[in-house]
């Protein structure tokens, strides 16, 4: 099985590279298709017996393509001679951040404090350079107003998709399905992660309180969070005015419905939050005061819903062997307290959120220099190593590589933010407002929700909204720009993705 697995894999990877040379943006279309249904593939590959090495191959494809257009990127300057595009500040930010990221990589860790191993940095030194990578590729591509919108309702539509299936799934699929599938497995032996949730799925699969044990949709991700970031990015680039010509309007209406009815249903808290925030944020950039209301609209209904997510969510359950765990947890840090519900601050996950942030800006305060890359976050879980912090990408940033490197990282996104809002209210193209104002609002909801968890190193968030932050930073040339533009290289996008006339 393996063998004609990675046969198949190996034919399909060299088509796909080879669609990347041609066309470099075909990447990102893979990304925002094929990183939505990732976590699920593996899970089903893990299950059917493809595992260890093998299966570390077949993980790393995105890495494969992102290189793959990286290099036509280098090929194409090196044969003009010139850079492909005029560097700016936000620029030099970005390439300084990844300075840093390397520098802390190669310092050994006996001269920081550190106790991450090799594997352990290797994989946080990816987490830390792929969004920096993938907004340089953006920053390289120019994208045309038709490509814009192509993409944008790849988005959506992928984002509908993902939201559709998972509210199917949670009342359809069981939790012994799941146990069974592969995902315990590819989570915590493929990964390294150590999950406790119902089956030792991931802690989050589940939200346990006091009215009992309730599925959250966890989709083809599997997760809630992942799923939620997806959605919120999705919904605003749907708010923004220009993506839906009048005769879409319905159907870009009913899509952003299918993904609202998604984010519901994960319960991600700080999601709904960073989607009214982002609205904010939309309403300001796009000069449009009324996208504001929708930011009120979405607190509303996000109350609305988690006070009666416990009356509609399918219930679930722990196993015999999870009890054991349950136990010494209840008895380390008591029973959960009577009525910790979906809005109490009280309830444990609001509470570790709130410790875990404390706890992070305390350590980075005491070790400011940093105790270099792997030593924090999801990194130092999988690989065994203590521990320094963990659940905000602004401390594990600042404790893996110190104050300088969590102060390049917030100066880097706060000088893109400011870029692509003078993007969405300057250019005279209508398809370049909207997709700027878009990603403007995404980033602003992504850099909110980094404060309690590690939203930088969700590989969707990491590989397609900072391309599409680094391809919006200035303003496409008036041609690529024009909507309507008719040119050569655009025909097969056009003719493949929806929204493209």
């Amino acid at each position: 099985m393996t063998a004609t697995a990675l046969a198949i894999y190996a034919v399909l990877l060299v088509a796909a590279a080879a669609a990347v040379w041609r066309h470099p943006i075909v990447a990102l279309y893979a990304f925002v298709v094929g990183l939505a249904a990732h976590n699920l593939v593996m899970s089903l590959l893990y299950g059917a017996g493809l595992q260890g090495r093998s299966l570390e191959a077949v993980q790393a494809w995105k890495e494969a393509l992102l290189a793959v257009a990286c290099a036509r990127v280098a090929s194409d300057a090196w044969r003009s001679r010139r850079l492909p595009f005029r560097p700016a500040a936000v620029d030099a930010l970005a390439v300084a951040l990844a300075g840093i990221v390397v520098l802390y990589a190669v310092i050994p860790q006996s001269v920081l404090g550190g106790r991450a191993g090799a594997e352990a940095v290797l994989q946080g030194l990816r987490h830390a350079l792929i969004p920096v990578s993938a907004y340089l590729l953006g920053r390289s591509i120019s994208l045309t107003a038709v490509q814009l919108r192509a993409v944008g309702w790849t988005i959506v539509a992928a984002a509908a998709a993902v939201a559709a299936g998972g509210l199917i799934e949670e009342y359809a699929v069981t939790v012994e399905w799941w146990r069974e599938s592969g995902a315990v497995g590819y989570f915590n032996d493929q990964l390294g992660f150590d999950y406790h949730g119902p089956g030792r799925l991931p802690d989050n699969f589940a939200f346990n309180s006091s009215e009992g044990v309730f599925r959250r949709l966890v989709s083809s991700f599997v997760s809630p969070l992942a799923t939620a970031f997806m959605c919120v990015v999705a919904l605003l680039l749907a708010a923004s005015p220009g993506l839906a010509p009048a005769r879409r309007r319905g159907l870009l209406l009913a899509l952003a419905a299918i993904c609202s009815a998604g984010l519901l249903f994960t319960l991600s808290r700080s999601s709904i939050l960073a989607l009214a925030g982002g609205l904010l944020v939309l309403a300001a950039v796009r000069r449009r005061p009324r996208i504001a209301l929708l930011g009120a609209a979405t607190l509303a209904a996000g109350i609305a819903f988690a006070a009666a997510f416990t009356h509609v969510a399918p219930r679930t359950h722990f196993f015999e062997e999870d009890l054991a765990y349950q136990r010494e947890q209840a008895r380390r840090k008591g029973d959960l307290p009577s009525g910790s519900g979906v809005l109490d601050t009280g309830e444990p996950s609001i509470k570790s959120h709130l410790t875990n942030l404390r706890d992070g800006l305390e350590t980075v305060a005491r070790h400011p220099q940093g105790y270099g890359l792997g030593n924090a976050g999801a990194t130092a879980s999988r690989f065994d190593v203590p521990l320094r912090a963990g659940e905000s990408n602004y401390t594990e940033l600042g404790v893996e590589t110190g104050l300088a490197g969590l102060a390049l990282f917030v100066a880097w996104n706060l000088a893109l933010l400011a870029a692509l809002g003078r993007t969405a209210r300057r250019v005279s193209a209508e398809a370049v407002r909207w997709a700027a104002g878009g990603v403007a609002a995404s980033l602003a909801a992504v850099l909110a929700l980094a404060i309690q968890t590690d939203a930088y190193g969700v590989p969707w968030l990491a590989y397609c909204l900072w391309w599409l932050a680094g391809a919006l930073v200035s303003a496409p040339s008036e041609a690529s720009a024009t909507v309507g533009a008719r040119t050569a290289k655009d025909r097969p996008v056009r003719s493949l993705f929806l929204g493209s006339s």
